[in-house]
């Protein structure tokens, strides 16, 4: 069953964002950068990113960190392979200030686990759209297309209800049903939006749940709110969180942060040995979000 998207608010935030660019400029920049036949006010040139280079990415993780995320690390009783799990495997690429990435993989007796690290500074091209603005661009992209679920607190009409309770005070008085009928209207359509609130609140949970997993408590459908794939606080400029597991019961989490002109993208899955387990989101996610925070912290000097 396919995750029932949320992005109407990303959308409308790319697009603002994408008129933005095209008609606008920041303060900051250099008269020498303007275009010829441009006028003083358009002349002036988008702030550059903060951001000139990039961490080596395969260097960026300390041996701690993956001994958590990567349990079948430690598990290596030959050094030599150890050492070479623990450097990582550098990902393609043709720019080396631009784009780098790096690749862990361990296996143990109960699941194969694999983490990617992936750093994208963004340069602009265009002197009226500042490299950050392009680089959220690239973010909010990457947002959209991860279908994040309506958050949960939005499909709670528990604010509204306390208008119902009117209705019966209203309909005690036959009279006053019968000769207004508004009362009667309003109880009907009180209790037909309930239901089908509960059931837009229950497809979208059980479509996240089809994606992002059983809930903590082992029962399918009960995924905490707290554990649904969601946007972040408190990382970076702005961020996300996505949580899927296939049917293979390999659970990928995937965090993406924007700092200034760079963005970070982490993938943590996992895929246990046996299909009668189910990887715990609670433990994936909160691993996935401390190397998240580490990263971050490279990047706050």
């Amino acid at each position: 069953m396919q995750r029932k998207a949320y992005v109407p608010g990303v959308a409308a935030l790319l697009a603002a964002l994408l008129a933005g660019c095209t008609g606008g400029s920041s303060d900051g920049g250099s008269a020498d950068d303007a275009k010829p036949g441009s006028s003083a006010t358009t002349a002036t040139a988008a702030q550059p990113g903060k951001y000139r280079t990039l961490p080596e990415p395969c260097g960026a993780v300390s041996q701690s960190t993956l001994d958590s995320l990567l349990p079948g690390i430690e598990q290596l009783t030959d050094e030599e392979q150890r050492e070479k799990a623990y450097e990582g495997t550098a990902t393609v690429t043709y720019d080396t200030d631009r784009k780098v990435g790096c690749r862990w993989k361990a296996e143990s007796p109960t699941a194969t686990d694999h983490l990617l690290v992936d750093f994208e500074r963004v340069v602009s091209y265009d002197n009226a759209v500042s490299d950050d603005d392009r680089a959220t661009e690239i973010y909010v992209k990457k947002e959209v297309a991860a279908d994040l679920p309506e958050p949960v607190a939005t499909s709670s009409d528990s604010p509204d209800t306390p208008d119902t309770p009117d209705s019966p005070d209203a309909s005690e008085s036959p009279d006053s049903t019968d000769s207004s009928g508004s009362s009667g209207a309003s109880a009907s359509s009180g209790s037909a939006a309930s239901p089908s609130v509960s059931e837009e609140a229950g497809s979208e949970e059980s479509g996240s749940d089809a994606t992002s997993g059983s809930g903590e408590s082992g029962v399918p459908g009960s995924t905490p709110a707290a554990l649904q794939p969601r946007t972040l606080d408190g990382l970076g400029d702005t961020a996300f969180l996505d949580d899927a597991l296939n049917d293979s019961g390999r659970r990928t989490v995937t965090v993406v942060f924007r700092t200034s002109n760079v963005v970070v993208t982490i993938q943590y899955d996992e895929q246990p040995a046996t299909t009668t387990d189910v990887p715990s989101s609670e433990d994936m996610q909160d691993r996935a979000r401390k190397l998240a925070g580490q990263l971050a912290g490279t990047f706050s000097g």
